[in-house]
């Protein structure tokens, strides 16, 4: 998306910068309300993601670890 597309993070980074958390929040809000839609069954990665703290920009590791500077 970045190179394609000139965004300026991809769909993985931007993840990461909502909080894990909250994507897997939203999603599974979406799956009980749409149980049957294949795009809203819930993510093995992101479940095993959250369940290990693993939320992001907010926690240094997600998808992507980061350093923090502050």
């Amino acid at each position: 998306m970045k190179l394609g597309a000139g965004y300026p993070m991809g769909p993985i980074e931007l993840s990461d910068y909502v909080g894990l958390d909250t994507s897997k929040f939203i999603i599974d809000g979406w799956h009980k309300s749409f149980p049957d839609v294949e795009l809203f069954k819930p993510s093995p990665m992101l479940e095993k993601l959250v369940a290990e703290g693993k939320l992001g920009v907010k926690t240094g590791e997600g998808f992507y670890k980061y350093n923090k500077k502050w």
